[in-house]
């Protein structure tokens, strides 16, 4: 089975999963207006699971930059505990009554947004409804690379695209001066990508996977994903079973 097959045989659910509200800040964004993109659906991600593997302390031991990664699909579960543990929604009431996310933000602006490229498509990570929506058809994961070709991106399963939305800043229910500051905005979401990095770092060392935070062809992606003047490609992170 094909992964395009068996991510569409994950069953949508009628309404979002408990704990899954629409984030008070959410821009709409162009890259998402349609339900479908040249044939890629979008996908309702399974429950999170959010006990198991192991503990903090044995991921923090077992924490570290894996880069030979294998083609092995990652499963469902897999994918969505990834998403979830990495920005996904851990309490519907978070600071400023916003929801609150497993990585915390500049006044919980939650300015990032997450790319997940994957063999037969690219899509968004939507927090509400804890679902992928299609954004390109068709496999970037040779294209994510800053330096040409890297054989661990193109076979892996799955690569995050780390792309802050500045416009997210002037959302935020608490206006600090420093939201407002782009000088000051760079340390707020180098941070915020830090943060989210690091606990996709955790979650693969609980979970026996292998995790790669590395630079990527920035223009060539802000092109590919036709972001807006307010999105910017950051970094990226390569994710999958160790080869």
């Amino acid at each position: 089975m094909n992964r395009r097959t068996f991510l569409k045989s994950v069953p949508a659910l009628a309404a979002a999963a408990p704990g899954f509200t629409e984030d008070a800040n959410t821009i709409p964004d162009v890259n998402t207006a349609s339900n479908s993109i040249e044939g890629l659906e979008p996908i309702t991600l399974v429950k999170p699971e959010t006990d198991g593997g192991k503990t903090v302390l044995a991921a923090l031991k077992e924490r570290r930059t894996i880069r030979n990664i294998s083609a092995k699909e990652l499963t469902p579960q897999a994918l969505s505990n990834l998403l979830w543990a990495a920005f996904g929604v851990n309490r519907e009431s978070g600071p400023f009554g916003q929801a609150g996310r497993t990585a915390a933000s500049a006044s919980n602006s939650q300015e990032m947004d997450l790319y997940v490229v994957m063999a037969e498509g690219t899509y968004l990570y939507e927090t509400a409804g804890h679902r992928l929506t299609p954004v390109v058809a068709g496999d970037l994961r040779a294209k994510v690379g800053a330096h040409g070709r890297r054989d661990a991106m193109v076979k892996a399963p799955v690569i995050l695209v780390y792309v802050v939305d500045i416009a997210k800043y002037s959302k935020s229910r608490l206006q600090e001066p420093g939201l407002k500051d782009p000088e000051i905005q760079k340390s707020y979401y180098n941070v915020a990508t830090g943060l989210i990095a690091a606990n996709v770092y955790l979650f693969a060392a609980s979970q026996g996977l292998a995790a790669w935070f590395h630079n990527c062809n920035k223009a060539g992606l802000a092109t590919e994903l036709k972001l807006r003047a307010e999105q910017r490609v950051l970094y990226a992170q390569t994710v999958g079973f160790p080869a």
